[in-house]
């Protein structure tokens, strides 16, 4: 075998370690699922095996869910468009499997120390008894639906049949993991033992159980925790509500949570052979639709490429942060610093006004609190916060081999506080600047080298928000790129490498969003029929709302200080003057009270009552679908202009960009692989439509039109001409 290690001691028990090769962490692949086909066999049929223990080999955890390279090889074989029916037998072999193991006739108990999800987590469900090491790192769980799938490998039937149907479909729904005790209150795992002795404990209870080889779903009488069928009436209450639900948190656009539970309805009351058929029938439906294919591209496969720094220049050697100079201690720069504090990288925390530096220092302190007991010890926040210096002293930054400015976003002040930092640090030290419009070209010139100036643009709150786009100046370097992206590793967070361009290219993309919405409003489109459509259409929130989050008075800012600097090359739009009437009218935003929404002491943010007197209502309203698909294709064409003109150098990156920046509906699997999936030619025509009907801001690019002809997708290149 070459990944499962088969040893039996002396009590005839057998102890199975996973150790897939040339993986960082176990994964299901090919040659797993022989190796396991050929441990059951052997558990089964061999009489001097009285049962068996599973265990991993890895220190980095128990066993994550499918390879999904593996799974990608799998949906390729069934061809473009697969058809469920051509994937079902190859999905079902994991089924199968887990089934085999837990009719085998031998107690089966599973040692989990460290993390356990999808695949790896359903195997620990096909087991009798399972006990976890008790570590705060330790996760358990199923959270396939957070990449399009749903669990496929029995988990949405025996988790139910464990801990009752409407505790299993909110875990399952959410892709929420459990950490031990969680796990142990709610009967998932049978005990939680001191970190390490995990194995020893399930291999004592296989010895004093030798007849407890069956699971209680195959022992006649057995009843679902909390009741399960169509005359439960527990159980239909719960069905409909979680229906309801679904729908309204998916807008109706995801495929895999309505598979789910189609798949617990039908699935709860039949045996459990007959049960994972119907699971794995209702996966295969899912696999075979090219939403499951986009997401987890996206949402994992390169997502993870990112973090293992597929854009780091080769050659560069690795270059981590030892001593941070953070210059700027408002929300933005003390993000920065407790998320650098975190990961154990000294921060001086840089700011004109001491009072500001503190502050500052505060905010780092204020996310730590809430952080006790989630894997944060009072000692642990003691010595956090003792890596973070407030000071306005320039001299303080002596010694830092990373600079990342956070001042306000002026291009003056900008420069006069970087030849403050470079007469103290030389210009041989990496310096970032966290701008979200300002080009970095520009700001590089206040550094002597300007191959080491590089943009480090974050997203508030910099604690949560998981994006960091990097970007490169005319002259940024190789050693910037390699620096600013090893500290984004360090903080573990996921970068994305764009080119320098007004606003980039998660700005530039995001803000056409909003400027659709203030145009649509402009128009007299009801304001209400604007904000569900975004919401609709996939987006976090509508696009007025969020305008009011980010500030209205900040997007007038931003559009009068490009009209400044551009001169007769800006490119007016039509919602530049919407928002010069919000911001004369004093509507700024959340931060007043009042913009697109105002905002009462007491009560809830509503849409305001002023727009339709500033914005008389159209007699004829456009339907929600149009809507839908002004706001869509407006972000959509942004995105291929920033291919076109090589802000952006890779699809992969303008869809971990939109999708984790900005919000971009996660069930497309980012811009670029939503134009693939409909089709170019379809893109093009849909553009060509809206751009005579509304403006030449949705014309297509030159590129898309010879895309559209020669057949090219953003993923795939034109098909090559036949030999005349």
């Amino acid at each position: 075998m070459n990944t499962i290690a088969f040893d039996i001691d002396a009590d005839g028990i057998a102890i199975l370690t996973i150790d897939v090769p040339g993986q960082s962490m176990n994964v299901i692949g090919p040659d797993f699922l022989a190796d396991l086909d050929a441990a059951i066999t052997r558990i089964a049929s061999e009489e001097g095996i009285k049962g068996a223990v599973i265990a991993s080999g890895k220190d980095s955890g128990f066993m994550a869910g499918m390879d999904l390279k593996f799974f990608g090889a799998m949906l390729a074989k069934a061809g473009d468009a697969p058809a469920p029916a051509a994937l079902y037998d190859d999905l079902f072999v994991l089924n199968a499997l887990f089934r085999r193991l837990e009719s085998s006739g031998k107690p089966i108990a599973c040692a989990i120390e460290g993390t356990c999800v999808g695949g790896g987590f359903e195997l620990a469900l096909a087991c009798h008894r399972r006990f976890v090491g008790d570590s705060p790192r330790t996760q358990m769980g199923l959270p396939e639906i957070l990449i399009g799938l749903f669990p496929g490998g029995g988990g949405s039937q025996r988790l139910p049949r464990i801990m009752g149907v409407q505790a299993a479909l909110m875990y399952m729904l959410q892709g929420k993991l459990f950490r031990p005790a969680e796990a142990a209150m709610l009967k998932v795992v049978d005990a939680v033992v001191p970190q390490g002795t995990a194995v020893q404990a399930a291999r004592d209870w296989v010895q004093a159980n030798p007849t407890a080889g069956t699971q209680p779903w195959d022992v006649k009488g057995f009843k679902v925790p909390g009741g399960a069928g169509g005359f439960n009436p527990a159980f239909v209450q719960t069905m409909a509500g979680a229906l309801a639900m679904t729908l309204k948190q998916t807008q109706r656009n995801m495929h895999a949570p309505i598979a789910l539970l189609s798949a617990v309805y039908e699935g709860i009351t039949l045996p459990m052979d007959r049960a994972i058929q119907i699971e794995s029938k209702y996966f295969a439906k899912v696999a075979a639709d090219r939403q499951a294919s986009n997401m987890i591209r996206t949402l994992f496969v390169n997502k993870q490429a990112a973090e293992r720094g597929a854009r780091r220049p080769k050659g560069e050697a690795k270059a981590p942060t030892k001593k941070l100079a953070m210059l700027g201690a408002g929300m933005m720069g003390a993000g920065i610093a407790t998320v650098a504090a975190q990961a154990g990288i000294e921060v001086v925390l840089f700011d004109r006004d001491l009072a500001y530096a503190q502050k500052g220092k505060a905010h780092v302190e204020e996310v730590l609190k809430k952080r006790l007991g989630k894997g944060m010890t009072p000692e642990k926040l003691e010595q956090t916060l003792a890596r973070v210096t407030p000071t306005t002293d320039y001299a303080d930054l002596a010694g830092a081999d990373f600079v990342i400015e956070a001042v306000f976003e002026d291009v003056t002040i900008k420069a006069d506080v970087t030849k403050q930092v470079e007469a103290v640090l030389g210009a041989d030290t990496i310096f970032g600047s966290n701008t979200s419009t300002l080009p970095i070209t520009k700001l590089a010139q206040a550094w002597t080298k300007p191959e080491n100036f590089i943009g480090v643009h974050f997203f508030s709150p910099v604690e949560k928000m998981p994006l960091v786009e990097i970007i490169l100046g005319e002259k940024t370097g190789p050693a910037a790129i390699a620096k600013a992206l090893d500290f984004v590793s360090q903080i573990k967070k996921t970068p994305i490498v764009v080119h320098d361009s007004r606003g980039f290219y998660t700005s530039r993309s995001f803000g056409t969003y909003v400027q659709e919405g203030a145009e649509l409003v402009g128009e007299g489109v009801n304001p209400a029929l604007i904000e569900n459509a975004g919401k609709q259409l996939g987006m976090p929130t509508g696009p007025l709302a969020v305008s009011d989050e980010v500030s209205i008075e900040l997007g007038w800012k931003i559009m009068s200080a490009a009209k400044k600097e551009l001169g007769d090359a800006y490119v007016p739009q039509e919602s530049d003057e919407i928002m010069v009437q919000m911001v004369e009218a004093g509507r700024l935003g959340r931060k007043n009270g009042k913009g697109w929404y105002d905002y009462p002491e007491s009560g809830k943010k509503h849409l305001s009552p002023v727009l339709g007197e500033m914005f008389p209502r159209a007699a004829q309203q456009p339907d929600v679908e149009a809507v839908k698909e002004r706001l869509l294709y407006r972000q959509l064409i942004e995105c291929a202009r920033c291919f076109e003109e090589g802000v952006l150098e890779t699809p992969e990156d303008g869809d971990i960009g939109a999708i984790f920046g900005w919000g971009f509906a996660p069930y497309t699997g980012g811009p670029f692989s939503h134009m693939d999936t409909v089709g170019i030619a379809h893109v093009v025509a849909v553009l060509d439509r809206l751009a005579a009907e509304h403006g030449p801001r949705f014309a297509p690019t030159a590129q898309l039109r010879e895309m559209a002809a020669s057949g090219a997708t953003f993923y795939h290149p034109a098909p090559a001409k036949a030999a005349a």
